[in-house]
């Protein structure tokens, strides 16, 4: 070999030894993808990537969104997202698909925060014989069905159109429903843009919705570092949704592109905590026995497998506190 390609070799070598030992110094980023819906009741994820508390935790965090939280659960079905925040239903019916699709931590509880929105009807009586919106498979299908059971409805009294939040509004500015069943924003959204509209009954009483944190248990076991990190990423963002309520506003407001006062009257409605105890996996068993009356309970739960707080008890122990039946 020549002198002169020797040389180069060498120079190739150092070259890439410098790059390298650069990359270490630096500290490599554990890549994930997360999703949610727009929302500002799922700001843990909007405030854990826009206040920088992925980045501080070692986590290069790519975040999706779509129409609902709980669509946004079907990807982490084969691993397309690591992890996802979104509704019971979505949660128990994903798992039955893919048992790697578990759930870690309640992180919202909404008492006041869903609605039955309609135009030119004054009363909820008065939703018979009409046409209702509502997101099949989300949290608005399992606040509609438990509207039916509290009131004891005969669900042939109403025609049920399926339609996304976001669409709702247009579709009830345009006649093809009469009302919608949803959540925040797209209620005060609709009462401020469409003449004649207004909440008919909202959930309290009725049901005490949450927002659950799903993770794709074969990611979270094969990086168990980084699904740690994780939760102290969004242990972060919680305490910043607690503390300086006013401050996370802002920063949520700024990701979802709405106005600060009203993203702040929004999350007033909510109460952000990252917890697992026995009223939040109540909650997820209450939709179990909704989805198994309704016919639409592919199995029963395995609930030693759908449970998994392995990351969250590294992070909040004293948040994990349930028992599951024997």
């Amino acid at each position: 070999m020549k002198t002169a390609d020797v040389r180069l070799i060498l120079v190739a070598a150092f070259l890439a030894l410098g790059i390298v030992s650069g990359a270490l110094a630096q500290g490599q980023k554990t890549k994930m993808t997360i999703a949610t819906g727009v929302d500002p009741s799922l700001g843990t994820f909007y405030v854990a990537k826009e206040a920088g508390y992925f980045d501080k935790h070692g986590l290069d965090v790519t975040l999706r969104t779509g129409p609902s939280g709980s669509a946004m659960v079907a990807f982490l079905v084969q691993n397309q997202v690591q992890a996802a925040l979104g509704g019971e239903l979505a949660g128990i019916q994903n798992f039955n698909l893919d048992p790697n699709v578990t759930v870690v931590a309640s992180t919202v509880q909404m008492p006041r925060y869903f609605g039955v929105v309609a135009r030119n009807v004054p009363t909820f009586d008065g939703l018979k014989g009409k046409k209702i919106g509502v997101s099949i498979g989300s949290a608005s299908d399992v606040f509609w069905r438990a509207i039916v059971q509290k009131r004891g409805l005969n669900v042939k009294d109403y025609t049920i159109i399926n339609v996304e939040p976001p669409e709702m509004l247009a579709a009830l500015q345009r006649g093809n429903i009469d009302a919608f069943v949803a959540w925040e924003p797209w209620m005060t959204r609709t009462i401020e843009a469409v003449p004649g509209s207004k909440i008919l009954l909202d959930n309290e009483g009725i049901i005490d919705p949450r927002a659950f944190l799903y993770i794709n248990r074969g990611w979270a076991t094969q990086n168990p570092e980084a699904a740690v990190a994780f939760m102290r990423a969004l242990n972060d963002a919680s305490q910043l949704l607690r503390e300086k309520p006013d401050e996370a506003a802002r920063i949520i407001a700024g990701y979802l592109k709405m106005e600060a006062p009203f993203t702040r009257e929004l999350t007033r409605k909510v109460n952000f905590d990252l917890i697992m105890d026995q009223s939040a996996l109540d909650a997820l068993k209450a939709i179990e026995v909704q989805l198994k009356d309704s016919g639409k309970l592919a199995k029963p739960v395995d609930w030693d497998k759908f449970v998994y707080t392995e990351p969250l008890k590294k992070v909040l122990p004293a948040k994990v506190n349930y028992e599951l039946a024997k």
